[in-house]
């Protein structure tokens, strides 16, 4: 099924190169499909580039998906053009009355600012307070997963000595979570950021699950009791190369950054990137939307109270 986007969004074109399946809202608006409602607050600098990364996934699933895009603030971006700011996002202002069936939040280049300092940490929060009420299920990506385990639960994250950057190895819980339906016992993800919870804070936690984890790279699926909130602290939408661009980024910034672990042939930045977790990163995406949103969501948007209560 197809995830349908804004007409002339520029992701379409990308998307449709590579057979993912998308649709116009005009096209949409002919049908008679009470598709699933997400809402994608991007925190991204580069905006476009994420978009695609997320449809991408969004749109290999089986189900319908209507998507609208939303910014934390109207100031100037400055890697993504005005035009393409108004045109496709909106306001908070304008999607605070609505109800969805899923938010998508994303990481954001923040890593190593206190969240208290950040300038729109006011409205961070109160957005997620706001889904509490208006959301059958966010998930929350890197920062954001981060930003959202402290500001829910309490959770301080811990700043590395460096950067952590790379593909890494992770053990999927054996317990048996939907969300990991299809998961083989060891499977790989990438990283890119400057802090961490401790395991062990997060497995103490009542009111959380951690479903898979990495020796080298802590948590990284960690899942609410009820089922709600879902906390990613790396990036399965990443493409092959946004570590090998992250990384020049940086070089080229004087910021030394360590080579990104377990990416290049030979851990030769001269060589290709490996991409090992795309599949990963698409059955992750695949069954939240269908065991944690579409399986709990109301019928009716309206009536956020009926939920299915959630059952393994």
């Amino acid at each position: 099924m197809p995830v349908r986007i804004p007409d002339n969004l520029p992701a379409a074109g990308v998307l449709v190169s590579e057979n993912i399946f998308v649709m116009s809202e005009t096209r949409a608006a002919n049908q008679d499909i009470r598709p699933m409602r997400v809402l994608i607050l991007n925190l991204m600098p580069n905006k476009i580039e994420t978009e695609t990364q997320l449809l991408r996934l969004l749109g290999n699933t089986p189900l319908q998906v209507d998507v609208d895009l939303l910014r934390i603030h109207d100031k100037v971006s400055k890697h993504t053009p005005t035009d393409h700011m108004n045109t496709f996002y909106r306001d908070f202002s304008q999607v605070r009355d609505k109800n969805y069936d899923g938010l998508i939040i994303t990481g954001a280049p923040l890593g190593q600012i206190d969240f208290t300092e950040v300038t729109f940490w006011d409205k961070i929060q109160e957005i997620i307070d706001w889904s509490q009420t208006h959301v059958t299920s966010t998930l929350f990506l890197c920062w954001a997963a981060h930003a959202g385990l402290y500001h829910l639960y309490g959770l301080q994250r811990e700043l590395l000595p460096r950067k952590r950057s790379g593909v890494f190895a992770h053990e999927r819980s054996g317990k048996p979570y939907p969300l990991l339906r299809g998961f083989d016992d060891e499977f790989f993800a990438p990283h890119s950021r400057f802090a961490e919870i401790p395991l062990e804070k997060l497995r103490a936690h009542p009111d959380l699950d951690v479903l898979a984890h990495s020796g080298e790279a802590g948590a990284y699926l960690v899942l609410s009791k009820d089922n709600r909130q879902l906390f990613v602290t790396g990036h399965p939408e990443y493409q092959k190369h946004t570590l090998r661009d992250e990384y020049f980024r940086d070089l080229g910034e004087g910021l030394e950054p360590e080579l990104p672990k377990n990416y290049f042939k030979g851990d030769d930045p001269d060589n290709a990137a490996v991409a090992r977790w795309h599949s990963h990163g698409s059955l992750l995406v695949s069954n939240w939307l269908n065991y944690y949103v579409y399986q709990l969501t109301p019928y009716d948007l309206n009536d956020m109270q009926a939920m299915t209560p959630w059952e393994s």
